[in-house]
């Protein structure tokens, strides 16, 4: 297949994938996923080897059955097949404008130093990316603004037809923003498809929060009374990070939309292709022109879109420093934030646990996205008794990840997201065996067998042993798929030394004793806990950190507080009574 621009992704011919094998167990589940209905994200991810093919056979029977309890719907719009594929890896060249404000795709008028951005998967330049100076964020401040007017004075169902709308264009249109996620990210096409799910599920979980804003009546003596308005912000600022680009831009648009605001977002210079695609799913969906804008852009962009006049809000998603000085240049203006920042969250398994269960917890805590997930479960505490167990069948199913092209239906591990990022984790490594970890497995370059990509940023995922609470991979955040394996005697020391941390963004814990699954739980310091199951997240259920892993929350109904204020109004039925 020859290359082609991002504008002609959807009228590429269609050829079927090579190496189609087996049907898998997520793809029976994906499948039968598209034709039910219900309110809640569902993330399957497999890490089997062949040799356990009974087991995913009879896993496969028990969840599809679960499933089947489930109504189910026609079709809003046409899908397409799992088995063939639009887009390969080292086939797309970027060649339209990725800013967009007032309604259209922008290029930017003044000349600046472009940006390569690279494919992943292949290493290859995927595109240039044009930042956005002073005069381009005033411009999209300002569209921003007007479409803030109109938009705001529309009722709550107003506001939600359009937003459903663009939830069926991003349902209509799920595989070709996955792959080009995909292209863009390097995680696998499987996750990605799920990334889009989550974003969809998101706007419409906020389309049906629109209608329900609402304040509060207090009577008061002498027939006077008092009501509050929950009103929206203005002009909030969206900043978003690499790791999830489509679904972080739903995820930070979609409360803000729904409460009544516009936005100008910007994502990751690292990513920034599938942002723009949102931005023009809104505009076909019938929002106004300017309502949701996208520039892009590094520290500097960032700090303009932070310290403009014009913006009332910002929401950032990426590392602790950077929220830092978000935070900062914000307090300027005395603007209200919102910061998910990173994590280093711990992983309890007590040795009455599932230990299939945990085994499968411990890799959903440490190797979607390549790892590259701020609220990974990399500490995994394990209690001495089932150590020798747990990691004899952790290391056995890692070292079956297939790893490789992440537009092949066959990959569960796809490329890190840039050169610096796979050079990094891949330091991280080296430095916990000098600090005395054990290498049990992974930690290493991987090249894939297909030539084009060869100089894509691939890593076999690691798992250590014999760590210490001391060592730097305990310690620091990785971004990596680097699983750190510590054991623990007691209930009181693992909780000691799970909280031992300045970070606090999630934690986890297996086991069969439900009175200890949440006594162990309410002393955990994290923002989002889990119990029997780790990095699950769904649209409705609040996501955020405790201590330095952030302020605000994602996602539930309190995120409509983050995005809206609260008005008090006095009204006054008798005579004043004054004391002069």
């Amino acid at each position: 297949m020859g290359r082609c621009s991002a504008a002609s992704v959807c009228s590429i011919s269609r050829k079927p994938l090579h190496n189609w094998g087996r049907v898998n167990l997520t793809l029976l589940v994906e499948a039968f996923i598209s034709t039910s209905t219900f309110n809640v994200t569902f993330s399957v991810f497999v890490f089997f080897t062949v040799s356990a093919e009974s087991r995913i056979k009879r896993d496969g029977v028990s969840m599809l059955r679960r499933l089947l309890a489930f109504p189910s719907r026609p079709k809003t719009a046409p899908t397409v097949s799992a088995a063939v594929r639009c887009l390969s890896s080292g086939s797309v060249d970027i060649t339209v404008p990725l800013n967009f404000w007032a309604g259209r795709r922008r290029t930017s008028q003044e000349s600046r130093e472009k940006e390569d951005v690279y494919e992943p998967a292949t290493g290859r330049v995927l595109c240039q990316l044009e930042p956005c100076g002073r005069e381009e964020v005033d411009q999209a401040v300002k569209a921003a603004k007007s479409a803030f007017g109109p938009w705001s004075k529309m009722s709550g169902m107003e506001r939600a037809r359009i937003m459903i709308e663009a939830a069926h264009l991003i349902e209509s249109r799920r595989e070709e923003i996955a792959e080009m996620e995909v292209v863009n990210n390097g995680k696998s096409i499987t996750e990605a498809r799920l990334d889009v799910d989550s974003a969809r599920l998101c706007i419409e979980y906020y389309a049906g929060l629109a209608s329900t804003l609402a304040g509060q009546h207090v009577q008061l003596p002498g027939g006077s009374f008092a009501y509050t308005r929950r009103e929206p912000l203005g002009v909030c600022v969206g900043i978003g990070a690499w790791n999830y680009p489509f679904q972080i831009a739903a995820w930070k648009s979609a409360p803000a939309l729904a409460c009544g605001n516009s936005m100008v977002y910007k994502p990751s210079p690292v990513t920034p292709v599938t942002a723009v695609l949102l931005a023009e799913i809104y505009a076909k969906a019938g929002a106004p022109e300017g309502l949701f804008n996208v520039v892009q852009g590094g520290q500097e962009t960032g700090s303009l879109l932070c310290h403009h006049p014009d913006v009332d809000k910002v929401s950032f998603t990426g590392s602790v420093p950077t929220g830092q000085k978000i935070m900062e240049m914000a307090s300027k203006g005395v603007k209200p934030v919102t910061l998910e920042l990173g994590g280093k969250s711990p992983l309890i398994i007590f040795k009455d646990s599932d230990l299939e269960n945990a085994v499968r917890g411990a890799l959903m805590a440490n190797f979607l996205s390549q790892g590259q997930v701020c609220s990974n479960g990399t500490r995994v505490y394990v209690h001495k008794d089932v150590l020798a167990e747990f990691v004899e069948e952790v290391v056995k199913r890692t070292q079956a990840i297939a790893i490789g092209d992440p537009l092949l239906e066959s990959t569960r591990m796809g490329a890190l997201v840039s050169r610096p990022q796979l050079d990094k984790v891949l330091s991280f490594v080296e430095q916990a065996k000098k600090e005395g970890a054990t290498v049990l497995c992974g930690g290493e370059r991987f090249v894939p067998s297909d030539p084009k990509l060869k100089s894509g940023y691939y890593m076999t995922p690691c798992v250590l042993s014999d760590c210490t609470d001391d060592m730097t991979c305990v310690r620091d955040e990785i971004f990596g798929p680097v699983m750190s394996v510590l054991s623990f005697e007691t209930e009181q020391e693992v909780l000691q030394r799970a909280n031992n941390t300045t970070l606090g963004l999630a934690a986890g814990v297996f086991t069969r004793d439900v009175t200890r699954a949440h006594r162990v739980v309410e002393q955990l310091k994290a923002g989002s806990c889990f119990i029997n199951n780790y990095n699950i997240t769904p649209v409705e259920v609040p996501f955020g950190g405790f201590k330095m892993s952030g302020i605000g929350r994602e996602n539930g109904q309190v995120t409509v507080e983050f995005y809206s204020q609260l008005k008090t109004v006095f009204v006054e039925m008798g005579d004043v009574d004054s004391l002069f």
